[in-house]
């Protein structure tokens, strides 16, 4: 019975990220699918003329029209996304984004996906600070979350930093925390390593990690003369100041 059991567990444990992987990769399919089939519809009404045949097992051949659907709708974000890149394609962009600014409600939703996706547009060192440990749900925990803006306190002048803390195993949703900025421990990870460490559970993680803010000098009274500046974390000391902890 022991055996039997252990062998049960080690194939669900074995299914189970086959099953997730499957289940993503047909949801995207069949997403890819529903957004080509109409353009399906057309391409066999254009070659009704010259075929009904054709025409017929287009529409009627399952597998046929999916391939179909699928492979118009990303010859569709291809040439989409090469528009874009130029000069008339951009023009087309800014003049869609002006019509949908008079939306009062699409707008405010088309600005704030567009800004949450162009943060994690961005490439090298930018990127990897992005990605913070922040004290969630108390202080003696920390999960990761990304920076996404910086903000003032309009009373006591502190920085503030928006981290999105997203839940696993699905990333797309999460919680929102206005953080104050020397709370939050960055991270050298990218954006791609620390959604695999949120969607993994924890079980793709690098052997260590800054899991405590460091103790970071700042510039004190002036003192005996140095060579060169020297920088901590972005704190610039200038020639003749000495540092001094927190």
């Amino acid at each position: 019975m022991t055996h039997f059991r252990r062998n049960l567990l080690t194939g669900v444990v074995t299914v189970i990220p086959l099953m997730v992987t499957s289940f993503v990769f047909m949801f995207f399919l069949d997403l890819l699918s529903g957004i080509g089939r109409p353009k399906v519809i057309i391409l066999a009404n254009a070659v009704r003329p010259l075929s009904s045949d054709m025409a017929r097992w287009i529409l009627e051949v399952p597998w046929l029209s999916s391939a179909l659907a699928i492979t118009l709708t990303l010859l569709m974000l291809y040439l989409l996304g090469w528009a874009v890149t130029h000069l008339i394609g951009r023009r087309i962009l800014s003049n869609l984004e002006d019509w949908l600014k008079r939306i009062p409600f699409v707008t405010t939703v088309y600005g704030a996906t567009k800004r949450l996706v162009e943060a994690f547009q961005t490439n090298g060192i930018e990127k990897s600070r992005k990605v913070v440990l922040v004290e969630f749900p108390h202080t003696e925990m920390k999960a990761v979350g990304f920076h996404t803006h910086t903000m003032i306190d309009r009373e006591s002048g502190i920085e503030l930093a928006a981290v999105y803390v997203p839940t696993a195993p699905n990333p797309t949703s999460g919680y929102l925390e206005i953080v104050p900025l020397d709370r939050i421990i960055p991270q050298d990870w990218s954006v791609d390593e620390a959604m695999t460490f949120v969607v993994s559970g924890g079980t793709t993680a690098p052997d260590t990690i800054r899991f405590t803010r460091p103790v970071v000098p700042r510039c004190g009274q002036p003192g005996p003369a140095t060579t060169a500046a020297f920088t901590v974390e972005g704190v610039v000391c200038p020639p003749g100041a000495r540092a001094a902890n927190r």
